[in-house]
């Protein structure tokens, strides 16, 4: 980064914050453990409390490793989504994705109460069935994605597979028992804790791999937000480009919705939080930007949703939308040209 770069203060402040909050969410919890202490444990020191070693080093680590991925995967493929149709209120599950998941889990978890299935549940089980049911809808999309010049037109189809896939889980819910319906249910509240140490190596090469490749299309992105015609007379492959961003989108957005469940609102508000700080329309300085400013609201979010001292731990999307929800509303009204980007 060179001196006097005009976001470099910007860069150092988010760097920072995300620092600080990642040793306060290793800390602070129903045990809280010094700072001190969790420094030292982070460094291969032993601790004051061999019982501190195993809260850090086997729980808090790995969900909080696993907030930075999840916050820096769904913000960027939102800006990838937003960018794509340019429209400022399109989110990573837009395409139906999480939708796909969701009706995978649902016909696991409620379909298979009906039949003699329910031996098959469990967390690898549902992992798979998120996976295939993403996986499923994705190739839809990209199928579609060949035959359709419009992006809007593929917008729309994407919504209405969302809507279609999420009016059978629905159907599955009505004739679901009440203790299967409430295991689908904590499900579709979003966990950090469902990654564990040999769940890392693969959930992390799936994000690495979904924001390489979102940052390989860094330029034409660029073109985009001038819209398709003018981006294809500057030399873009339109189509090429459009199948690439969806299969990085997909890939962010499938893998975290597998491990974590569906998780809101982070998606969609980043990518304008982002902008307000960092105001060009460069993907080079954006795709990074966004990243980060993911990762960061994500560990303050997992922060909140501990309860620092109480054994409860609030559900992670009602935290994203009560604690960022009225943020992005006092950006959008204090920023009034705030979608300037996709004008």
């Amino acid at each position: 980064m060179k001196p006097g770069h005009p976001f470099t203060l910007s860069w150092l402040v988010l760097l920072a914050a995300t620092g600080l909050f990642f040793l306060l969410d290793l800390s602070f919890g129903s045990v809280t453990i010094p700072f001190a202490d969790t420094l030292a444990i982070l460094t291969g020191k032993t601790g004051e409390h061999q019982a501190w070693e195993q809260i850090i080093l086997l729980f808090r680590l790995p969900r909080v490793l696993t907030a930075l991925a999840v916050g820096a995967g769904l913000s960027v493929s939102g800006l990838l989504m937003q960018t794509l149709f340019r429209n400022p209120l399109v989110g990573p599950f837009v395409l139906g994705i999480s939708s796909g998941a969701s009706l995978g889990v649902a016909l696991l978890v409620m379909a298979g109460s009906m039949v003699p299935l329910g031996f098959l549940v469990g967390k690898v089980s549902i992992l798979l069935a998120a996976a295939l049911g993403a996986a499923l809808v994705l190739l839809a999309v990209l199928v579609l994605a060949r035959n359709i010049a419009d992006s809007t037109t593929l917008l729309i189809l994407g919504l209405m597979f969302g809507s279609i896939t999420g009016a059978i889980v629905s159907v599955l819910q009505f004739y679901s028992q009440a203790e299967v319906l409430q295991s689908f249910v904590v499900w579709t509240f979003g966990s950090l804790s469902n990654v564990r140490w040999d769940d890392m190596p693969l959930f992390f090469s799936l994000v690495m791999l979904g924001l390489v490749l979102a940052f390989l299309v860094h330029k034409p992105l660029n073109a985009f937000i001038l819209g398709e015609k003018q981006a294809k007379s500057v030399g873009v492959n339109v189509r090429q480009t459009r199948v690439f961003i969806l299969v990085a989108t997909s890939i962010l957005a499938g893998a975290i919705t597998a491990y974590c469940g569906p998780i809101a609102f982070i998606g969609l508000a980043v990518p304008h939080l982002t902008r307000v700080v960092f105001t060009t329309a460069n993907h080079k300085v954006l795709i990074p930007a966004v990243g980060l400013t993911g990762a960061l609201l994500m560990i303050v979010t997992d922060f909140i949703a501990q309860l620092p001292g109480s054994a409860h731990v609030l559900p992670i999307n009602a935290v994203t939308a009560i604690i960022g929800g009225p943020v992005v509303i006092w950006v959008i009204v204090r920023h009034k040209n705030i979608g300037r980007g996709f004008a």
